[in-house]
C-alpha cells in the first residue's frame, strides 16, 4: 500500500476564475493607495481617529467621495472605519505616513502619478521592445524628468527612501574591510557610501557620479560625519572611473542599461581596478523558479521605462561581468530583493 499523499484537488473553473479576477483588479488597489498617499491621509490621522468631514476639509476633497475611498481602503486593512463613522490608522496604514521608517509614501506618489500611465501602456513595449514611457510622455524618462522639475523631485524622493533602506542593509550585512578605499561608482548623493563609512571609522571613500549629481552630496556626507574621509569626484563612468580603490561599488546602476552599455561601464571599472580589489554589484537577481518575485516585476518596470534596462538572472550577471572583465565569485542577500554580487578581475 502506497504512503504517497493523494494528489491535490484541481481548483474548479469558478475558483480559478475568481483567483484571476482578483489578480486583475490589482490596478484598482494601486489607484486607491496612490490617492491615500497623495492626500497624506495617514499623516492626517496620526493624532487619532477623525470624521470624514474633517479629513475632507484638510485635504480639499469631496467628503462623500472620500468616504467611499476610505471605506474601500478599510476593507483592505488600510485604515479602519469605527462605529461612530470616524476613520483611524491601522498597522497597514503606517507605511503611508511621511518620514517614518519603512515609509512608502514617496514611492506610491511617484509610481501612482507618473508611472501608472506607463504601465497602462505596457502592450506598446511588448509589441515594439521600446519603452512605453517614451510613447506616453513623448520623450525618454531621463529627458522628461530634466524638463519637469516636479516629476524629478517626486522621483528623487522615492529613490532617496529606497536607497536609504538598501544602504543600511548593505552596510550592516556585507563584510567591508576596516581600512582601505571604497569607490562608489554612480553613487548619487553618497547615501550608500556614507552608511558604509559611518560604521568603519578608518575606511575612506571616493564618491563618483556626474558633476551635477555629486554636487548635492555635501550635506549628506557631513550629516553622517564622514565628509573628511570622502573624495568627491565628478565625471562620466562611460569615459573613465577613478583608480586606486580597494573595493568598487555599482549599486542599482547596471540594471538601467542594456548589455552593451553595461559592459562599457564594467570595462571602465576594469581599467581602474587592481587585481587585488573587488567589484561589488548591488542589484536584484531574477530567481529561476515560478515563485512570486518582486525582481520580475521590477524587470517589467525597466522594460517600460528604460531603453535596454533590465533585471538579470545569475547566469546573465555572470556572463555580463565576464564580458566586462570580471568573474562572479559570490552572492550575498542583503534585503528581500537586493543582493551584493562580488566579482574579481580576470
Amino acid at each position: 500500500m502506497s504512503d504517497a499523499p493523494p494528489p491535490a484537488a484541481t481548483p474548479s473553473p469558478v475558483a480559478l476564475s475568481a483567483q484571476v479576477h482578483e489578480l486583475f483588479l490589482g490596478y484598482q488597489r494601486t489607484a486607491l493607495l496612490y490617492v491615500a498617499a497623495e492626500l497624506g491621509l495617514a499623516d492626517h490621522l496620526v493624532d487619532g481617529p477623525r470624521p470624514v468631514e474633517g479629513l475632507a476639509a484638510a485635504t480639499h476633497t469631496h467628503a462623500p467621495s472620500l468616504t467611499r475611498v476610505l471605506r474601500a481602503l478599510a476593507s483592505l486593512g488600510v485604515f479602519a472605519e469605527q462605529a461612530d463613522g470616524r476613520f483611524a490608522l491601522t498597522p497597514l496604514a503606517q507605511p503611508l505616513r511621511s518620514g517614518v521608517p519603512g515609509s512608502l509614501r514617496a514611492m506610491m506618489i511617484a509610481h501612482g502619478k507618473d508611472l501608472y500611465p506607463v504601465w497602462g501602456a505596457l502592450l506598446v513595449s511588448v509589441q515594439t521592445g521600446a519603452p512605453a514611457f517614451d510613447k506616453v510622455y513623448g520623450m525618454p524618462n531621463w529627458e522628461y524628468r530634466r524638463r519637469h522639475p516636479e516629476v524629478n523631485a517626486r522621483f528623487n524622493a522615492f529613490m532617496s527612501d529606497m536607497v536609504s533602506r538598501r544602504a543600511a542593509a548593505v552596510a550592516a550585512t556585507y563584510p567591508f574591510p576596516d581600512t582601505g578605499v571604497v569607490v562608489d561608482v554612480g553613487g548619487g548623493d553618497g547615501t550608500l557610501l556614507a552608511a558604509i563609512l559611518a560604521t568603519r571609522p578608518y575606511l575612506c571613500g571616493v564618491l563618483f557620479d556626474q558633476p551635477h549629481v555629486v554636487a548635492e552630496a555635501g550635506p549628506r556626507l557631513t550629516a553622517a560625519g564622514v565628509a573628511d574621509r570622502v573624495n568627491v569626484v565628478g565625471g562620466d563612468f562611460f569615459v573613465d572611473v577613478p583608480a586606486g580603490g580597494d573595493s568598487y561599488i555599482l549599486s542599482a546602476v547596471l540594471h538601467d542599461w542594456g548589455d552593451d552599455r553595461a559592459i562599457a561601464i564594467l570595462a571602465q571599472c576594469r581599467r581602474a581596478i587592481g587585481f587585488d580589489a573587488k567589484l561589488l554589484v548591488v542589484e536584484q537577481v531574477l530567481p529561476p523558479d515560478n515563485d512570486p518575485s518582486l525582481a520580475k516585476l521590477s524587470d517589467i518596470n525597466m522594460l517600460v521605462t528604460n531603453a535596454g534596462g533590465r533585471e538579470r538572472s545569475e547566469d546573465e550577471w555572470r556572463a555580463l561581468l565576464h564580458a566586462g572583465g570580471f568573474d562572479l565569485t559570490d552572492r550575498l542577500a542583503t534585503t528581500p530583493t537586493y543582493e551584493v554580487i562580488t566579482a574579481v578581475p580576470h
